[in-house]
């Protein structure tokens, strides 16, 4: 067996002797297994008495604490692996290394040094190959030629394996892993096993590079093959063979190839299994009738290996080539690589990343898990959809979504490239050709759905805690914000309103006064959202429970292959999980529902804990060992079991199996929340649910889960907002202040300033954590906290205009720098700016002790939203004053926005005088809109229940035109209007061709006041 040595980390040596010989890795290469637990080295020994192949362990990558796995018992139960040491070459940790032998005699030891020289010549010999081979830094990776046709070869274990040199000329950069399960210590016996090569990486790879595949896929592995092809009225449709099988069980060797010209920046490819139907995503996408007539994409067909090459006609750049790697296609694990236009990657959500993705071997895992935001782990939602920007800084962008719901593992590499890994359903996935970013998002948002209007008072501030202990504790926290003059349009309650965390119940005792504060916020124009989690408690005695009695009688709740209910255990004990894939259970979620708002009238839900999530992997009594719990090949997720925290995977739903439907479950529930809400209610659905999945935004919003009150939770929430609105979602925020942890004064301040400009703002803190609403904290930080929100109250009409564009033409609303200025690559990384829309530009402070931030303005006239001060541009960053009380806001050139006088809600708010603010470019020019409605009534745009006005400024004039009236829109007059960027003084303003008083200042900044103009009636505002 393997002897296990402590390794003293001060002194670098082991403390006691050994049989093993330590060496430096790079000296001996295959002869030290080294890895780090808790902090000891262990060095895995090879005993002399043991046969060689007792030893067979090598990484190629860095180990995860839930990865690491030994191949022999003894070693199996040592502690997690701890994170690299500090000033250690991150080269020397990360790459575990071979036992070695021990020396036994001087004679074995001049065999064995004429051994090593013969070694050092080899190596030296293979690294100048590969240098020679090797592309060169300076330039970027290039996607090498389409492989060349498969060897011939018996079937499995009939192959002859890969020659060296072929294995050689393979650059790291595209090689594509042919090994990677995790919690395997892959060994060259291993890896040869598939037929793959076997390369430890350059010991040059730059530092943090540790993911290159040592196991990786040689030119010319077996594929399919497109043995047949035809045009359609639709497209083209093919056949696939495979004549040699995987090392994956259930290889399907017949495929149908389906390809739909969908529309002329619209490709569809679905590759299915012509003699078995498999599950897939039951989501409405469109149906065409007939084949793009001027698509701007061409497709190539690669006949041996199959691949699918796909072009921009205009440019010729390649979007999509599959030949770079083999097709996998089997019951349980399908495989599709591709090359990518660029490193430029967005999206594939959800994870807690920078905005801009990391390339270099940065595997993102996708199956709805409940756990806190953290780097390299699949979280609460799963969005198999990625945006890319394309060389050379054109500005051109497209898009690429996998429509799968299987857990999957996504690997990016510098090629640059990608490989999906799903272990379910078929391949169908669309591309979309943009050509600029904020198309591509509107063509993915016409395949899943366009975002649904939200109610007006979505759009205020929401508070909430876990552990207000009492209704009115509750009501006090309210009483407390109104006192202070603080906006406020909706109180919420965690899980501690309930009765036992029962849902549909509320604490008869704490909470008795719960129906009374309802009816008082009501009376001040405020509203109500309860929580709610779908686990049932299944322990409650018979008839005393009516949602699980009703729920067993109607069958809605999920089962065991047996039939019988599956219990997991959430807050209140023992749970069933309701099936929202099955209509039965949508009907009983809308009767619990009305039956517990006839107590408590409340406004909207927040569904939580719907990934879904339980507290016992798979059930109380277990999962069965079949395929669909333990797979060939199980993605990253945490825990490593499909059922880890959730619900077994065999689980028997109405679609199917939940092996299939896991994640789309927050999306049903949402669904079913959203529907039963319209009818109950008759008006526009509030729903923020945890879990989501494309389509999510025609249901609900999300808030970004369960943050920490630290200054980089603030950082990552940006570009948690951004990759949302880029998924369609984009009622989305953040917990301001942060959930768990104890929030400081100075960053609770800050992040309300930022959260003031989330789309969806809400502050949320955890049980037995102070209190962290505004009244909360000392003068100055309250009346900082109330600034900002009067700000995001005063700007409702430009949010809720923008919120209109999402609606109905699939924009974003918090926008990133680069789909305003796709062509400046210096804005393809930033995320820790914003925009609201193409002109409001917003620069928080999210670093504690500092009066100043930097931000980045793109080439062109700027403008400070306060002032009207200018800046002109010449894309460089700025230093800002950024006082505690202060958020820095700008508006570029050519913009009209919408303001209105604040109020503490938007009830009030939104029947103030507007003032519009006008940021005219160089030459004197602005342009900008308004949509207005009653703010509640279901579908105003599709029955003409709404107002819409364009402002355009020309040539010192702005005109208002009236496209569409309504009726709401003559309750609110336009009482002020500022120019900024008048270059000389004007003499003379008129309004409707009458005199009107104006002011001017030095700063270039006009403004005219007492308007008192009709905003459903067209106006002029002209200077001279």
């Amino acid at each position: 067996m393997p002897t296990a040595v402590k390794f003293n980390e001060e002194e670098q040596k082991p403390e006691r002797t050994t049989t093993c010989l330590w060496k430096e890795r790079r000296r001996h290469a295959s002869q030290v297994l080294k890895t780090y637990i808790e902090g000891t080295c262990i060095i895995i020994c090879e005993n002399p008495s043991l046969p060689s192949q007792t030893v067979e362990m090598v990484s190629y990558k860095r180990l995860s604490p839930e990865d690491v796995q030994f191949s022999n018992a003894a070693a199996s139960e040592e502690a997690p692996v701890q994170e690299m040491e500090e000033g250690k070459d991150p080269e020397e940790t990360e790459r575990p290394l071979l036992p070695r032998r021990p020396s036994c005699s001087a004679t074995t030891a001049l065999i064995s040094l004429g051994s090593l020289l013969l070694l050092v010549c080899g190596l030296w010999l293979l690294v100048t190959i590969f240098w020679l081979q090797a592309p060169s830094n300076s330039v970027p990776h290039r996607a090498p030629p389409p492989r060349g046709s498969p060897g011939t070869g018996g079937g499995d274990g009939g192959r002859a394996l890969p020659e060296p040199q072929a294995c050689g000329v393979v650059p790291e950069a595209w090689r594509f892993d042919c090994y990677p399960e995790r919690g395997v210590v892959v060994t060259r016996e291993l890896c040869e096993a598939r037929n793959c090569c076997f390369i430890p990486a350059s010991s040059s790879s730059a530092p943090g590079r540790n993911g290159v595949p040592w196991c990786f896929y040689p030119p010319g592995f077996p594929s399919y093959s497109l043995v047949s092809v035809k045009a359609t009225e639709l497209g083209q449709t093919g056949t696939l063979v495979k004549t040699v099988k995987t090392y994956y069980p259930k290889d399907i060797l017949t495929l149908h190839l389906e390809l739909l010209y969908e529309t002329d920046h619209r490709l569809r490819v679905r590759i299915t299994d012509p003699s078995e139907s498999r599950f897939e995503v039951p989501i409405a996408v469109p149906k065409t009738t007939e084949k793009a007539s001027s698509p701007a994409y061409s497709v190539e067909l690669s006949n041996e290996p199959f691949g699918i090459i796909v072009k921009r006609t205009s440019t010729g750049a390649v979007l999509l080539n599959t030949t770079v790697a083999p097709l996998f296609y089997c019951d349980q694990f399908l495989q599709l690589s591709s090359s990518l236009s660029s490193q430029y990657i967005y999206g594939l959500g959800e994870h807690r990343s920078s905005f801009l993705h990391d390339i270099h071997w940065n595997t993102l895992t996708m199956w709805a898990r409940d756990v806190p935001p953290t780097e390299l782990t699949n979280l609460y939602g799963a969005h198999p959809f990625y945006l890319a920007m394309e060389e050379g800084g054109t500005g051109t962008a497209h898009g690429f979504f996998l429509l799968n719901s299987n857990a999957m593992d996504v690997a990016l590499q510098p090629g640059p490239a990608i490989t999906w890994r799903t272990i379910g359903g078929i391949l169908d996935f669309y591309v979309f050709l943009g050509p600029d970013p904020a198309s591509v998002i509107g063509q993915y948002l016409e395949v899943v759905g366009y975002p649904t209007m939200p109610v007006y008072w979505a759009l205020g501030y929401h508070l909430c805690r876990w552990g207000y202990g009492s209704s009115n504790a509750t009501w006090d926290v309210v009483k407390n914000m109104r006192n202070y003059g603080i906006p406020q349009d909706v109180q919420w309650n965690d899980i501690d309103y309930m009765d036992r965390s029962l849902d549909f119940t509320f604490d008869p005792a704490a909470f008795s006064t719960l129906p009374d504060m309802v009816k008082d916020l009501h009376s001040h124009g405020q509203r109500y959202v309860m929580m709610l989690d779908p686990g049932i408690s299944s322990v409650q005695p018979e008839g005393g429970y009516w949602p699980y009695d009703e729920g067993l009688r109607r069958g809605v709740f999920i089962n065991h292959t047996d039939g019988s209910t599956l219990i997991g255990k959430v807050w209140p004990g023992l749970t069933a999980f309701p099936d929202f894939s099955d209509d039965v259970t949508h009907e009983w979620w809308y009767d619990n529902l009305k039956r517990f708002h006839d107590k408590v009238p409340f406004d909207g839900l927040w569904i939580d804990m719907n990934e879904p999530s339980s507290f016992v992997d798979g059930s109380t009594v277990g999962c069965p060992d079949t395929e669909l719990e333990n797979p060939p090949y199980t993605p990253g997720i945490l825990g490593g079991l499909l059922r880890a925290k959730t619900l077994c995977a065999s689980a028997v739903q109405k679609t199917s199996s939940h092996y299939n439907m896991h994640s789309l479950y927050g999306l049903l529930e949402a669904k079913a929340s959203a529907c039963a809400l319209k009818r109950m209610l008759g008006k526009r659905a509030f729903v923020i649910s945890r879990s989501t999945f494309p389509s999510q935004g025609q249901y609900s919003g999300h808030w970004l889960g369960d943050n920490r009150s630290h200054w980089k939770d603030m950082y990552t929430s940006i570009a948690g907002m951004l990759t949302f609105n880029l998924l369609g979602v984009p009622l989305v925020g953040a917990d301001v202040c942060g959930f768990s942890e104890q929030t400081e004064e100075e960053l609770c301040v800050r992040w309300t300033q930022l959260g003031a400009f989330y789309p969806f703002t809400r502050n949320h803190n955890a049980i037995d954590q102070k209190p962290q609403d505004p009244p909360a904290f000392s003068p100055l930080a309250r009346s900082a906290m109330k600034q900002s929100l009067l700000l995001r109250y005063s700007l409702f009409p430009l949010l809720y205009t923008l919120f209109h564009r999402a609606h109905t033409h699939g924009h974003t609303v918090a926008r990133p720098l680069l789909f305003e200025f796709p062509k400046d690559v210096r804005t393809y990384g930033i995320d820790r700016q914003f925009l609201w829309g193409k002109s409001l530009i917003v620069t928080p402070v999210l670093d504690p002790g500092v009066d100043f931030v930097v931000g980045y303005f793109p080439q062109g006239l700027w403008y400070d939203y306060y002032t009207g001060d200018s800046i002109r541009s010449k894309g460089e960053e700025l230093r800002l004053k950024a006082p505690l009380e202060h958020i820095n806001l700008h508006l570029r050139e050519g913009a009209v926005i919408p303001t209105q006088r604040p109020n503490t809600t938007l009830f009030v708010s939104s029947g103030q005088p507007l003032h519009l603010v006008s940021s005219l470019s160089e030459d004197g020019s602005a342009g900008g809109e308004l949509f207005w409605d009653d703010g509640e009534t279901i579908d105003t745009l599709e029955t003409d229940q709404y107002a819409h006005i364009v402002f355009t400024v020309v040539k010192n004039t702005m005109t208002s035109e009236v496209l569409h009236d309504h009726v709401e829109a003559s309750y609110i007059t336009v009482e002020t209007a500022s120019f900024y960027g008048v270059k000389v003084e004007p003499t003379r303003v008129t309004v409707n061709s009458q005199d009107a008083a104006f002011t001017y200042r030095a700063n270039q900044v006009l403004t005219v006041t007492d308007l008192g103009l009709n905003l459903n009636q067209n106006f002029t505002i002209s200077w001279i």
